[in-house]
């Protein structure tokens, strides 16, 4: 229990103490924001606030995890693990997409970065590669993910196979990790978001880790691999997320930019394929999948109608153009995102109450 909570005062305080100095060396640099022509006029003053934060994010969730293994050096069966290693790989390797996304905005003035082929190339490379491996990994039978299609664990009926489940693999972690892309709209709501998701996955992988049938072969255990790990690296994110929230509240000192977006939204998938909860994510992360559905419907009825359901797509923007502040939007979005996580760990924990006759 110690080394969780090593894991989360790390990723937490590095991201407040980083994070500033990350605002002055960008700012010196011109790493400036480029606002889009056609969004809200109210944003247009945000123009030039340093971005790429997600630099920090994602340094505070890697250094989290490794101070947190130095305190576990020594003990038995506790050293690094194939499936935290390869969530921090997803992790990093969706925030180098990101990165070079945000830094083409900045080298050419430009509200676009990289082309939609070129970003969704570098998510297939990132995300085949963590789905191959991840089903390659075995121990004691168990590899950090299953071909298997999972809600609470993994459901029977439901058998992929290894092709089936790589091409579903990546399309579950380019679909959130460009949700999660599409929320970062206005300041502190994607970060804040994703902080209460990454702690609903702290409480899953913990609970799992309790409850995993290679220590604990009860009714209802859980067949995961190193639930521990899983439970370090959600935890250093979840520091990380709020350290970085600090300095990205309205009005925000710095943006996570692609950076960030991308590399939040990877994690989630990663932590949910490797905890088997993959469609439980879409109610932990039930905003997300709203905002993405916002663009989708937007999208597919103008081009049928020449008509807007919304007035403006993603759905956070609709809202401030029918008045709210954006200190209203993103603090009732955030209710939304605290239901969602509410309502979700209760269908995980009735999970398990149905094996125990409760």
């Amino acid at each position: 229990m110690k080394s969780v909570l090593i894991a989360g005062a790390f990723g937490l305080i590095f991201s407040i103490l980083a994070t500033p100095v990350a605002v002055h060396r960008f700012r010196r640099l011109g790493f400036g924001q480029e606002i889009r022509d056609d969004g809200p006029e109210s944003h247009l003053s945000k123009k030039g606030t340093p971005t790429m934060g997600g630099t920090v994010i994602v340094g505070a969730t890697v250094g989290g995890y490794l101070v947190a293994h130095l305190f576990l050096a020594g003990q038995e069966g506790r050293g690094v693990t194939a499936t935290g290693l390869l969530l921090l790989f997803l992790m990093a390797g969706l925030g180098t997409v990101g990165f070079l996304d945000d830094y083409l905005k900045i080298r050419y003035r430009r509200s676009l970065g990289l082309n939609k082929t070129a970003k969704l190339v570098g998510q297939l490379v990132v995300g085949v590669t963590f789905a191959v491996l991840a089903i390659n990994f075995s121990s004691d039978g168990v590899t950090p993910a299953s071909t298997w299609v999972s809600y609470v664990r993994d459901i029977a009926p439901l058998a992929l196979g290894p092709v089936l489940f790589v091409v579903l693999a990546y399309l579950f972690i380019a679909g959130f990790s460009n949700a999660v892309n599409l929320t970062d709209g206005l300041d502190g709501l994607a970060a804040g978001a994703s902080a209460m998701v990454f702690g609903s996955y702290v409480v899953i992988s913990f609970w799992q880790f309790t409850h995993d049938c290679a220590t604990a072969a009860v009714e209802g255990c859980y067949e995961v691999r190193d639930p521990l790990d899983v439970t370090l690296v959600a935890t250093a994110a979840m520091g990380a997320c709020l350290g970085f929230l600090w300095w990205n509240t309205s009005p925000a000192k710095i943006f996570m930019g692609d950076t960030g977006s991308l590399a939040l939204g990877g994690l989630m998938s990663g932590l949910a394929i490797v905890t088997r909860t993959e469609l439980l994510l879409v109610v932990l992360g039930g905003l997300f999948v709203a905002v993405t559905l916002s663009v989708v419907i937007q999208v597919a009825f103008f081009r049928a109608t020449r008509r807007r359901v919304f007035r403006m797509a993603p759905l956070h923007h609709h809202f401030e153009l029918a008045g709210w502040t954006e200190n209203t939007v993103i603090v009732r979005f955030w209710l939304v995102t605290a239901m969602a996580v509410a309502f979700g760990l209760g269908l995980f924990y009735a999970d398990w109450l149905s094996f125990t006759g409760l």
